[in-house]
């Protein structure tokens, strides 16, 4: 058994993530301020796993759990992901994004604490509109939004401390995740929750640009047995895409997913956002080369995820 810590662990992908190592019997603390993560997520486990309503920007808080806690495995899934947030308020998501990461990674650093993995999920906004395709690893890095930039910078902090300080450190860079739990009240919150909500609810759904981007979708329980994977069967400092490998246009996915709930989605058309990236498509021959594979087809997803929200 081991103890692990989830910041952000009252989130879409870190209640997963926690529901996972709790069946594998592993401790787990979680902390998470609650600005986007809700206690309903956890709320079957709760008597499972130890819960801190903070924030992962106090310092001190950080670093005394860190000092009693003697984590095995760190995963930094803490974050402002609003990508327009970060527009309008750079610094506090600044304070969040980065500078939370490095704090965390001095600490351990300078306490030697013997941890077994740190893991930072980053994002594949680091990619922005680069022109390689399909997106590896090595690719060109275009960040076009503080938030890309800060994902970028916290991931190369993490990947670094791992080789300059031998550090057991690992970073993911997450494309288009999807699933039940997701928090669709977020201007900027996965575009299939907000797609999700607007089809229960019979309310219109804004389509920025004409349908034609097209994106990685991975469902979320993919994303979970791959961070455990990661986290506990590798041993070099370096960043994994997390993704299926596939590149859909949205348009067609909204097809799809209207066939699965026999909705007809109400979309208005508006002018895409600045920010916004055009073609995304994961390489994940990365990940495959560490034996894994996503399970999880995007019309079995789409289907998962709908059976859930109408039942719930």
């Amino acid at each position: 058994m081991s103890k692990a810590l989830i910041t952000g662990g009252a989130g879409f992908i870190g209640s997963f993530l926690a529901h996972k190592l709790v069946a594998n019997e592993d401790e787990v603390v979680i902390v998470d301020d609650l600005s986007t993560g809700r206690l309903e997520n956890i709320a079957d486990i709760q008597d499972k796993v130890t819960f801190y309503k903070h924030t992962v920007c106090d310092e001190d808080f950080m670093h005394d759990l860190l000092l009693k806690e003697k984590f095995d495995y760190i995963y930094y899934l803490a974050a402002v992901s609003s990508v327009a947030d970060s527009v309008v308020r750079p610094w506090y998501t600044h304070l969040v994004n980065q500078e939370s990461v490095v704090n965390t990674l001095e600490f351990i650093r300078t306490n030697e604490l013997p941890i077994k993995k740190f893991l930072f999920t980053s994002s594949a906004a680091v990619y922005g509109n680069a022109a390689d395709f399909p997106k590896t690893e090595d690719s060109h890095i275009d960040p076009l939004t503080p938030y890309a930039i800060d994902k970028y910078a916290s991931e190369r902090y993490t990947i670094d401390y791992g080789h300059l300080y031998n550090i057991p450190t690992v970073a993911v860079r997450f494309f288009n995740v999807y699933g039940p739990r997701q928090n669709p009240n977020s201007e900027y919150s996965g575009v299939l929750s907000i797609v999700t909500k607007c089809l229960k609810e019979n309310k219109p759904f804004t389509l920025y640009g004409n349908g034609s981007q097209t994106r990685d979708f991975v469902y979320v329980e993919d994303v979970v047995d791959a961070l455990i994977k990661i986290s506990t069967e590798t041993n070099e400092p370096t960043v994994y895409n997390i993704a299926n490998g596939d590149e859909t246009p949205l348009i067609d996915v909204i097809h799809t997913y209207e066939d699965i709930a026999g909705i007809k989605l109400n979309i208005i058309q508006k002018e895409a956002r600045q920010g916004d990236i055009n073609k995304s498509r994961a390489d994940v021959s990365k990940l495959k080369g560490i034996g894994f594979k996503p399970q999880w087809s995007l019309h079995d997803g789409l289907t998962n995820y709908w059976k859930y929200y109408s039942e719930n």
